[in-house]
């Protein structure tokens, strides 16, 4: 054989070598990320397991007529944060309160969200008690169902599912995706999830951990409620585009623990699939709504409550329903914004009031 025909078959030969190994290895990683893609969909099928808590003797809001498919329906979903942890359930601290309240609406066909934050010494009838108090003790006397029913009264619109969180929940999710971006508007040391002065938040735009991230969204002295209901809408926004962005896939279980260990919603698996792929579609247009108020005292236990404007409140429920196809559409309307500063005074919130029980 001649050395130039040696060397071509000894070329053919290597490459075919190569080509086989690399057939063999990107034939290994496809299998290995079918496997790995399975794994995370039954991971993720448990931990929806373990969070899914339907909320007692309701099938659905009385205000629907059908249950509603997330598929092709608008839909609202109530973001319910509480004030607990596994070290405020070990200290026997009580029942807890909602310590954040976002009422969000989707728009399928329009792929828009409006995102509503209720303040939460905002002074509200609730139903379960039978008369007025501030919205964050409903969750204190009458949990999910107590929470979800006021807001539905409030705005008119039904809440076809909810997600509820603890501050556990909360640090772990914004750890697992690598932290958030977020704009912190000063510098000053706040509370921890055991309401100790152990974080320092620094102004300007910023990576936050989970604890950073919770401890700026529930400081309330620095300015007022209505900035403090902005400031965790976009906390929200910013975990719902790191989320539809998350380039980590090794890190997608560690998402799924945090979501599993201490949430809980209503939201079947399925339906959490169909709402991470709206996410997935590109992030749709979020619109910030806010209620107009002022500052006031409990006329039975002189507490600290926040008035919600009617006239505001009305415009607010209106634009609601017509983004759930409830009425028809009314964007015309505008004005749900409000700069009104609120001076958070020295309040009983340390509990719910007892006199507020005599009321009953």
């Amino acid at each position: 054989m001649k050395r130039n025909e040696k060397k071509k078959k000894d070329g053919r030969t290597i490459f075919s070598y190569t080509l086989k190994i690399v057939l063999l290895v990107c034939a290994s990683l496809l299998i290995c990320g079918t496997t790995y893609f399975v794994y995370l969909t039954k991971k993720a099928e448990y931990a929806a397991s373990q969070s899914y808590e339907e909320i007692e003797d309701r099938d659905m809001s009385d205000k629907r007529e059908v249950k509603v498919e997330p598929t092709q329906d608008n839909v609202s979903i109530l973001f319910i944060g509480v004030d607990d942890s596994e070290e405020r359930q070990a200290s026997g601290a009580g029942s807890p309160r909602s310590d954040a309240l976002i009422l969000a609406t989707l728009n399928n066909k329009e792929r828009t969200i409006k995102m509503v934050s209720i303040p939460r010494d905002s002074y509200v009838n609730i139903p379960y008690l039978g008369y007025k108090d501030k919205i964050t003790h409903a969750h204190a006397y009458g949990g999910t169902l107590a929470t979800v029913e006021t807001v539905e009264e409030l705005f008119d619109i039904p809440v076809d599912y909810y997600v509820k969180m603890n501050f556990n929940a909360f640090i772990d999710v914004v750890d697992a995706l690598g932290g958030i971006e977020v704009e912190v508007p000063y510098t000053k040391w706040e509370k921890d999830e055991n309401d100790q002065n152990s974080i320092l938040l620094e102004e300007g735009l910023q990576l936050l951990d989970g604890r950073k991230a919770l401890a700026l969204a529930r400081t309330r002295k620095w300015d007022s409620d209505i900035e403090r209901g902005k400031r965790q809408q976009e906390i929200l926004k910013a975990i719902a585009t790191k989320a539809a962005n998350f380039t980590s896939i090794g890190s997608y279980g560690a998402v799924i623990d945090a979501v599993g260990k201490n949430m809980k919603t209503d939201m079947t698996f399925d339906e959490m699939t169909h709402f991470f792929t709206y996410l997935l579609g590109g992030i749709p247009q979020m619109d910030s709504l806010t209620l107009a108020g002022t500052d006031g005292k409990d006329p039975y236990t002189g507490a600290y409550i926040y008035v919600l404007d009617e006239q505001n409140l009305l415009e607010t429920q209106t634009i609601l329903k017509s983004h759930l196809g409830l009425i028809p559409d009314s964007s015309n309307l505008s004005g749900t914004t409000s700069d009104s500063n609120i001076e958070e005074a020295a309040d009983d919130d340390n509990g719910t009031s007892e006199d507020a029980v005599s009321r009953n």
